[in-house]
């Protein structure tokens, strides 16, 4: 079963391919964020992941593992998320890099410990961009318009708008959630310290930090907890 979710306000994403030891997951994990997110982008292997796993293991924070490469799948986590990437240039990115998973893996899954994810990625210099061919510029409009799609179309239960690295524009976020009524909005991209997260915090229901624990704006990690709790 995947862990409740519903009510998680701050959560961190750990990359495999970024480098992290007992100091950093310690740090993390007294910050206070409600779950861990293991997932990236690129270079992505089942040997990257599995070390941060071990790592991780013995807290009780909740371990998440985003997939984004069969090849990366590793049993153990306490849930699985499953990008799918609305605003996608390329089908691959929609159903068909997940139709090759489950028939590779199919028969092993246990989906009640399964949550997909509408992903609109909104930040083209971004890799998940390249690598999705995203559709860029949208206007407003379009971004609803497509987590509508996700939401009523594909029963999606969050809508995770991503900027990856770049701080994005809080009243689009609002904009978006107003729309909804039922999917979660997640918001992730550019919070370093605690005044970002509370004006992201305010528009989504869920924050998710990763690139600032490996700067130096890791000592802000704990405000930015604050902020949205």
């Amino acid at each position: 079963m995947f862990p409740e979710w519903k009510n998680w306000r701050h959560v961190v994403k750990l990359d495999p391919d970024k480098p992290a030891d007992e100091f950093l997951i310690e740090e993390v994990v007294a910050s206070g964020t409600d779950a861990i997110i293991v997932g990236g982008t690129q270079n992505i292997t089942r040997e990257k992941v599995l070390k941060l796993f071990k790592l991780l293991k013995p807290y009780p924070l909740p371990k998440i593992l985003e997939v984004s490469t069969i090849n990366a799948i590793t049993f153990g986590f306490d849930g699985y998320l499953i990008p799918v990437v609305l605003n996608a240039g390329h089908p691959q990115w929609l159903i068909g890099a997940h139709k090759e998973a489950v028939k590779i893996a199919g028969e092993l899954m246990d989906w009640q410990a399964v949550l997909p994810e509408g992903y609109i990625i909104l930040n083209p210099d971004c890799a998940a961009a390249k690598l999705t061919n995203a559709i860029y510029p949208l206007n407003q409009e379009d971004i609803l318009a497509y987590a509508r799609c996700g939401e009523n179309l594909f029963s999606l239960p969050l809508i995770y708008i991503e900027y990856s690295g770049k701080f994005g524009d809080p009243e689009l976020v609002s904009y978006v959630k107003n729309g909804l009524t039922k999917a979660k909005i997640v918001y992730g991209g550019g919070i370093d310290n605690g005044q970002k997260a509370e004006m992201m915090g305010k528009m989504a229901d869920t924050i998710v930090v990763g690139n600032m624990v490996y700067t130096e704006s890791i000592k802000n990690l704990r405000d930015t907890v604050k902020a949205v709790k």
